[in-house]
């Protein structure tokens, strides 16, 4: 697995089908998420078992996303046909909808997945991978789930408010950390002062 915490996401052209169900041919992540946060969600296969789930649970959350400044994208290997098939599937068939209100990528070429280090080789699809980027297009946080393993899409929201959060007060997340919470401030005075108070709540 690549570690691209702290580097530029990087940047990729490609078909798509948008959220109000066009297709497109140029797709482009940089055009995409400029002046935004974003997520780039990973996964195997349309018409699959796991990832339904989980690109239902985003769309559910879209405006917790969108009230974050958070622009949604998904990525599989499968075509744009395939996704727009897919999106025309209803949720009793085992399908996504067509009420999905971000885009899906795609990536024939399995160039997108290899340059972000979540292609399984053997299988030749991506792994549920995830990428927060910041509003310099820098990677913040990536998870990378094995196949079997569906994601928690709160996860991602808490992510955004934790970064949002770090880069108004200065201070850090401790771990569990949600909004409404304090941070530590970064120093050892900080720590000691946050551990002597708190370490049996964590």
């Amino acid at each position: 697995m690549k570690n691209l915490i702290g580097k530029k996401a990087i940047d990729f052209t490609s078909s798509a089908v948008l959220y109000d169900g066009s297709i497109v041919k140029n797709f482009n992540l940089y055009e995409n998420i400029e002046g935004k946060n974003a997520l780039l969600f990973f996964y195997p296969m349309d018409f699959t078992f796991v990832c339904p789930s989980e690109l239902i649970a985003l769309n559910n959350r879209l405006n917790e996303f969108k009230s974050r400044n958070v622009e949604v994208m998904s990525v599989s290997i499968d075509s744009h046909f395939v996704h727009k098939a897919w999106r025309n599937t209803s949720v009793e068939l085992g399908g996504i909808g067509d009420k999905i209100g971000y885009s899906l990528v795609s990536d024939l070429k399995k160039e997108i997945i290899a340059s972000y280090g979540v292609e399984d080789e053997v299988a030749g699809v991506a792994y549920r991978g995830s990428f927060i980027i910041d509003t310099d297009k820098v990677i913040r946080a990536q998870h990378i789930h094995d196949f079997p393993i569906g994601r928690n899409i709160d996860e991602y929201i808490r992510l955004f408010d934790a970064l949002a959060f770090h880069n108004k007060y200065g201070s850090v997340c401790q771990a569990g950390w949600v909004k409404g919470d304090t941070g530590i401030t970064p120093s050892s005075e900080g720590v000691s002062e946050f551990l002597a108070s708190k370490s049996k709540n964590l």
